[in-house]
């Protein structure tokens, strides 16, 4: 049997809790949402890194350009000189530095085709990057929405706890508010507990036959010898 003080703490207790679950529900709600942030700034990381491979694709292939522009440039350079030189052996010697450069043109153009196709295979790597990345970052943005709406719901939620709470503290009679304030300042919540098999449901210890008798005759508040938590009988 309960006593009527306990009935109303009872009842004050559960808002308490209730609040107390909301504010700690609110209070990570900024976290997760700074977590799902991080996830969208590491897809975005990832989307760059293909934007770089497609930059490097894209100079190498400059870098080659210049070297085979410059070869050229030689080319025609040795085959001026060849027309302005009297010595055959000095015609052959430039003959030879047109085909060694002519050749050097050949396996820079197969390097040229190799980069282009590297610049293609980049650019669809990019793409697919960008419509996974895309798909990605409005998932999270969405993720991020409803845990702002879940805090705005739950903020509401709080304030109306609150106003339960204050009105259930008016009921609850002083001695036995005092009590429970006094114990939630040391003690996780719940400061009321059952006691099952002579045991407080808050330290799960064993209590005294006095603290039990006292607890079943439900007649004024009773306390956990151990834990110090108040304590009512269930049969």
């Amino acid at each position: 049997m309960l006593s009527p003080a306990l009935e109303k703490l009872l009842v004050f207790q559960d808002r308490d809790q209730r609040r107390l679950s909301l504010e700690t529900q609110i209070k990570h709600v900024p976290e997760e949402i700074a977590a799902v942030r991080r996830k969208i700034e590491e897809e975005k990381a990832g989307l760059e890194s293909a934007k770089l491979a497609l930059r490097e694709a894209e100079a190498k292939r400059k870098a080659l350009e210049t070297e085979i522009g410059a070869a050229e440039q030689a080319v025609a350079r040795f085959k001026t000189q060849q027309l302005e030189v009297r010595k055959n052996d000095e015609y052959q010697a430039l003959g030879h530095q047109i085909e060694t450069a002519q050749a050097q043109i050949g396996a820079l153009e197969e390097k040229e085709l190799e980069a282009m196709y590297a610049i293609d295979e980049a650019k669809k790597r990019l793409k697919e990057a960008e419509a996974t990345v895309a798909g990605a970052v409005a998932a999270h943005e969405g993720r991020i929405r409803l845990l702002e709406e879940k805090a705005a719901t739950m903020r509401g939620q709080l304030a109306e706890t609150q106003a339960e709470l204050e009105q259930a503290r008016t009921e609850v009679p002083p001695p036995a508010l005092e009590a429970y304030v006094r114990i939630a300042k040391r003690t996780p919540l719940p400061v009321c507990v059952p006691m099952r098999d002579q045991k407080c449901f808050g330290c799960h210890l064993k209590v005294s036959n006095g603290v039990q008798t006292d607890a079943r005759t439900g007649a004024k508040i009773v306390y956990c010898d151990n834990c110090g938590r108040i304590v009512y009988w269930e049969g």
